[in-house]
């Protein structure tokens, strides 16, 4: 096997998932969900919504930081990052890897959010208004702020390796694999833990995207609320979670008889440079990132099996990533299966790439494609193959998984078998 690529770069490979979202807390919940089509969106529980025009989210059900932290811990810090530790924890668990003295420097975390610790943002402030500056916590400031998922995961694992995070909202964890991705290819680790997580259904948030008119208010039927390119979606549903890879150099993986799920063979990177929340009506920035992706991977857009979308059921978002899926294969673009686990899931914000990554590399390694969900009326103008509703026994060699973000930001990873 041959542990280079066609540009003589280190290949890098899947070796760990971890996965935690409405639908479950572990890889196998998230993934038997998924197959089934189950939805993990209802009403928002968190807080009081009754005043909020969207009164539903994707939250996380059941969880328990305690499995994952010892008490002290978690009231340090955010939920986002007990999300983080819990995903990153089962991802190395099930690669294997052992962290050693030995191999410390060469283990690394690139594990990032959005938006970082908004719940502990509100509830401290509401601690400085009602009892004063003396009563914050010391553990404020870290406890919020973006890279913390990183830094803890390194201090609890004792990766010593690189240790970095992305912030590029929706585009999070795309970018960070990505990252990560690129950090092992020129030699600075031989591994990497990372991914996405966020955990932001809380009252700014909820009335921050509401009042963007950017989420449904398909509050008596939430289930059925995300419906990508179902021409009567009216918005995406905010979601929570955690989706962390564990990537190696292939030889790495190789050696130690690692499970390999996926190769990580492109990456891309655009910029829309056009609007803060939302791509041109070409669907360029969409189109080049996808572009440059394949460039990376040294594919063509006709080895692609599968594309995991970014699909969040916006009425704008959806018909504008499929102007650039059409674009970008061509007259086969209707023979390309395109699914978008947000459907079930709502959209994980900076975790969407994480954990939509991981859906990826599992479709390639089972030869199954989740569907999307909700799809039962077409959209004249969105009329491509979206998996509709039933999971299709697909066997793919390659596949994308897109993430666009506010400010024109967009990643786009290509995986293929091994």
């Amino acid at each position: 096997m041959d542990h280079l690529d066609a540009r003589g770069r280190r290949r890098v490979v899947v070796t760990g998932i971890g996965l935690v979202s409405p639908v479950g807390l572990t890889r196998e919940e998230n993934w038997d969900a998924l197959l089934a089509g189950r939805s993990g969106i209802g009403a928002i529980t968190r807080f009081d919504a009754a005043d909020y025009a969207c009164r539903i989210a994707g939250e996380v059900k059941g969880f328990d930081p305690a499995l994952f932290l010892d008490r002290k811990e978690i009231k340090k810090f955010d939920t986002f990052v007990h999300y983080a530790v819990a995903a990153a924890k089962e991802a190395l668990a099930e690669s294997g890897l052992a962290i050693t003295e030995e191999n410390a420097e060469a283990v690394g975390v690139c594990v990032g959010s959005g938006i970082g610790g908004l719940p502990l943002i509100e509830e401290t402030h509401k601690v400085l208004l009602e009892k004063g500056p003396r009563r914050i916590s010391p553990f404020f400031i870290p406890g919020l702020i973006a890279n913390m998922s990183s830094g803890l995961i390194s201090i609890l694992t004792g990766a010593k390796g690189p240790n970095t995070a992305t912030v590029t909202a929706c585009a999070t964890s795309a970018h960070a694999i990505g990252d990560a991705v690129n950090i092992i290819r020129r030699g600075d680790a031989d591994a990497m833990i990372s991914g996405g997580t966020e955990a932001v259904v809380s009252p700014l948030a909820v009335g921050g995207f509401a009042a963007m008119r950017a989420l449904s208010t398909r509050n008596d039927d939430p289930a059925a609320a995300s419906r990508p390119w179902d021409r009567d979606r009216d918005g995406f549903v905010l979601g929570e979670g955690a989706g962390i890879l564990v990537l190696e150099e292939l030889g790495h993986a190789v050696r130690r008889g690692a499970t390999i799920y996926a190769e990580v063979a492109g990456y891309g990177m655009s910029g829309d440079a056009h609007h803060i929340s939302a791509p041109s009506d070409d669907g360029d920035g969409p189109f080049r990132v996808m572009r440059n992706a394949l460039k990376d991977a040294g594919m063509e857009p006709s080895e692609v099996g599968y594309v995991n979308a970014h699909g969040t059921s916006t009425p704008h978002g959806d018909r504008i990533e499929t102007i650039a899926l059409k674009r970008l294969f061509g007259e086969g673009a209707r023979s390309v299966p395109v699914s978008s686990t947000k459907s079930m899931t709502g959209h994980l914000l900076g975790a969407a790439g994480g954990y939509e990554a991981g859906v990826l590399a599992l479709a390639i390694r089972r030869g199954v494609l989740p569907p999307t969900v909700n799809y039962t009326t077409p959209d004249p103008e969105c009329d491509l193959d979206y998996t509709p509703n039933v999971a299709r026994e697909v066997r793919v060699r390659a596949g994308l998984s897109n993430s666009f973000g506010f400010g024109g930001t967009n990643a786009c990873l290509v995986m293929r078998a091994v």
